[in-house]
């Protein structure tokens, strides 16, 4: 972990996540992060036009 680049936003997130996947599981991370993301922009829409956007995401995040 000394490794990480604290200048990339992304990395930061995505060694975050796993930390949290490690400690608490899937599910319990996705409870822990749901805690603070209050959401953004227009949903539906947002669904309506990229459906597996958030699906790929999500796996290659359980995948590290």
């Amino acid at each position: 972990m000394s490794n990480v680049n604290l200048n990339s936003p992304l990395e930061i997130r995505m060694i975050g996540m796993k930390a949290l996947r490690d400690a608490l599981g899937s599910v319990g991370m996705v409870r822990f992060i749901q805690q603070y993301e209050t959401g953004y922009g227009d949903y539906t829409k947002e669904k309506q036009s990229e459906p597996d956007a958030d699906l790929d995401e999500l796996d290659a995040l359980l995948k590290m």
